[in-house]
Formats: structure tokens, C-alpha cells, sequence
């Protein structure tokens, strides 16, 4: 399993959290819960901007990540009562459309692999038959 496709899904459901708990937890207890979101999310994707072989679409997509898990850790010191509940509800959106967009590219990445493959298939070429010592 990929490491792309590990901290999408986690990044999705870490969003889907902070939807779900923004609308069901008093501010005083989402402050805190979105606090531990935003330093989980920094946690997971500052690094990842460094490495390469994640390619560029998905370093993009951590570079955002990291900035929206600083965001939302300024968001939930800075700010209280409803505008905190709101903010981590539109934070937690954010993590969730850019984890399912990294999805989507994960995905994309893959199909183009398999449909390369899918194309080899066939008649092998001359080369191929001298290779193979077949001419």
C-alpha cells in the first residue's frame, strides 16, 4: 500500500472528524479536539513535503495540508465559542476535499499504470521475435 494513499485516507477521516465533532461537542471540548487535529495533521505532512518520490502533485497537496494544520492550530487558540466551532468545521472540509483530491490523483497514477500495461499486450513486434529466437 502506498504512503500517498495512507495519509490521504487519514487526512480524509481526520477531516470527517472535525466536521462531525465541530457540530457535536461544546466549543470548550472541540478547542481542544481541533488543537490535537491541526498538530496531527502538521505532524503527518511537514515532512512529507521533502520527499521526492511522492511527486509533485502530492508534495502540493502536503504543502496545503501543512498549511491548513497550522491554520487550524492558530484558529483553535486564537479563537472561541461559535466562530471556533465554525472555523474547525470549514477546516475540517478543507482536510476533506484535499485528502480526496490526493485520492483522486493516487488513483489517476494507478489507472495510467495499468492501462499502460494493457496496451503491451499483442502481436509481439520483430525485435521482440529475435529476441526470442523465433524468426
Amino acid at each position: 500500500m502506498s504512503t500517498r494513499y495512507l495519509s490521504n485516507i487519514t487526512l480524509a477521516l481526520l477531516g470527517g472528524f472535525l466536521i462531525v465533532t465541530s457540530q457535536a461537542f461544546a466549543p470548550a471540548t472541540f478547542i481542544w479536539l481541533m488543537f490535537g487535529a491541526g498538530v496531527a495533521t502538521l505532524v503527518l505532512t511537514a515532512p512529507a513535503v521533502a520527499i521526492p518520490a511522492r511527486g509533485a502533485t502530492q508534495r502540493g497537496l502536503d504543502y496545503l495540508f501543512s498549511l491548513f494544520g497550522a491554520w487550524t492550530i492558530i484558529a483553535s487558540l486564537v479563537f472561541a465559542g461559535a466562530t471556533v466551532t465554525w472555523l474547525g468545521f470549514a477546516s475540517g472540509g478543507a482536510l476533506l476535499v484535499l485528502a480526496l483530491a490526493g485520492l483522486t490523483a493516487h488513483e489517476l497514477s494507478t489507472e495510467r499504470v495499468v492501462h499502460s500495461f494493457e496496451l503491451q499486450t499483442g502481436a509481439p513486434s520483430e525485435s521482440e521475435r529475435e529476441l526470442a529466437g523465433m524468426s
